[in-house]
Order: structure tokens, then C-alpha cells, then sequence
């Protein structure tokens, strides 16, 4: 079986729109999300169940919670993934601030939003990754993880959003953190399955 060439390495253009591309598709996701009153797992879980517990704008928590991670990112990912990871992080920060003035839903069941949340966001981390960037925190660790052993990233960040929705369980309402798992598996499936370099190996 011969070994699969390598593909040509991402311009910057190619970079810039895949993760604009990526981005939007996230902000959007946590648009739906947040609209029928659920929750997700990874460090944006965690940023959207801090602010339901406290009232404060997802965007700058989301930031905030994210600041740590960097320096992993850093030492283990290099300068240029921490780069587009953090410029990545700021303008899904500030999306979610200004698409909730442009975008609102009149009739959202949480049913159709965990899906709709689970397929756009994963799209938008498939393309977040494959042009070397991530939202950082746990999609960093997972992808550093993903990288070392061959473990799935997909995996490592179902195993801690499972911890997440315990947490989640105790604070929100039970059919809402249900209808949250089946957004937050259906995403982490997108990943696991799709995000594979001996598929997709272009850098």
C-alpha cells in the first residue's frame, strides 16, 4: 500500500479564510446554543455555563478562560498555532457579541438546536483545525494529545465534556443538559470521525 503524498501547505490566504470560515460557523453555533438555553462541553461550556451562572457576556469569559492555555500552546503546539489560536479566540469573543444584535430566533426546540449546534459547530472546528488553529483550552490539550499518542482528539474532549455536564446537571435544568449531551456528542463525532491526518494531511 503506497503512502499518501503530501498535500501542499495552506497559504496565508488559504489560512485566513478557512479560519474566518471556521469562526463564524462557531460564533453561529453558540448563537443557537445559548438561544434555546443550553450548554456545550470544552472550554466554550465551560465560558457559557459561567455565564448562565453569573450573568456576565459569554465572549469575555470565553477569553478570559482561555488566557492559561497559551502558554501550553506555546511550549508544545509552537509560536505560529498559539498565534492563530489567539487571534481565532478574539474574534469568536467578539462575534458573540455582536451576532446576537443581528441574528434572533422566534421558534428554536432545543431539540433542533443541539443538532443544528452539533453539525455547524463541528464544520467549524474541522476547518479551525485543519488550518492549524483551535479555540483553545481543551482543543488545545486535545489536539496536543491527538498528536503525541493518535488518541482522537474527539475523545479526549468527549471524556471532559462528560465531567462538564455533571457539573452542568447540578445547576441546570435536567432536560436541558440532555438535549446539551446530544449537540455536545454530535460534535465531538464530527471531529472524532472527519479529523484525521491520514486523511487530510495539508499543513
Amino acid at each position: 500500500m503506497t503512502e499518501p503524498q503530501k498535500s501542499p501547505a495552506h497559504t496565508f490566504l488559504d489560512d485566513t479564510q478557512g479560519i474566518l470560515f471556521g469562526v463564524t460557523m462557531c460564533a453561529f453555533g453558540v448563537i443557537i446554543l445559548t438561544a434555546a438555553g443550553l450548554v456545550t462541553g470544552q472550554t466554550a461550556g465551560m465560558a457559557v455555563l459561567i455565564a448562565y451562572m453569573t450573568g456576565w457576556a459569554f465572549g469575555p469569559v470565553f477569553f478570559v478562560i482561555n488566557l492559561p492555555f497559551y502558554l501550553l500552546a506555546l511550549r508544545r503546539m509552537g509560536l505560529r498555532f498559539t498565534i492563530k489560536t489567539f487571534v481565532t479566540v478574539g474574534v469568536l469573543s467578539l462575534m458573540s457579541l455582536v451576532l446576537p444584535q443581528v441574528v434572533a430566533f422566534d421558534q428554536l426546540h432545543p431539540a433542533a438546536a443541539a443538532v443544528l449546534f452539533g453539525c455547524v459547530t463541528g464544520a467549524g472546528l474541522l476547518a479551525l483545525f485543519r488550518h492549524g488553529a483551535s479555540l483553545g483550552g481543551v482543543g488545545i490539550m486535545a489536539l496536543y494529545l491527538q498528536d503525541r499518542t493518535g488518541f482522537r482528539a474527539g475523545w479526549a474532549q468527549m471524556i471532559f465534556d462528560a465531567l462538564l455536564f455533571m457539573v452542568a446537571a447540578l445547576v441546570m435544568d435536567l432536560r436541558a443538559v440532555a438535549w446539551s449531551l446530544l449537540g455536545a456528542v454530535l460534535l465531538n463525532l464530527v471531529i472524532a470521525v472527519n479529523h484525521r491526518r491520514d486523511r487530510y494531511i495539508a499543513t
